[in-house]
């Protein structure tokens, strides 16, 4: 993967890129977004797959703090518990 600066974008960077070439794109040295080639039919499926890939990675850090904290040991009746006790201060 190949990692670029915000000021090789202002300059002929486009007129270099490869085509199948994944990029990170770098600001004061530090990554802040990643140019990937899409194709015009198939982009939407391919953001998509980020956004899916993005909500896995979410759920795998809730999953691991749940574990941590002990969490994931909780019954089916404390966790109905504290559903009622939400929707009862909702209320």
């Amino acid at each position: 993967m190949r990692f670029i600066s915000v000021r090789e974008l202002r300059s002929d960077f486009w007129k270099s890129v490869l085509p199948e070439e994944d990029m990170v794109l770098t600001a004061k040295g530090r990554p802040v977004a990643i140019l990937t080639r899409v194709n015009e039919d198939t982009y939407e499926k391919e953001l998509d797959a980020i956004k899916r890939s993005r909500a896995l990675k979410a759920l795998d850090i809730i999953h691991k703090d749940s574990v941590m904290k002990g969490r994931h040991k909780i019954t089916d009746e404390e966790i109905q518990t504290e559903i009622d006790a939400v929707r009862k201060e909702k209320k």
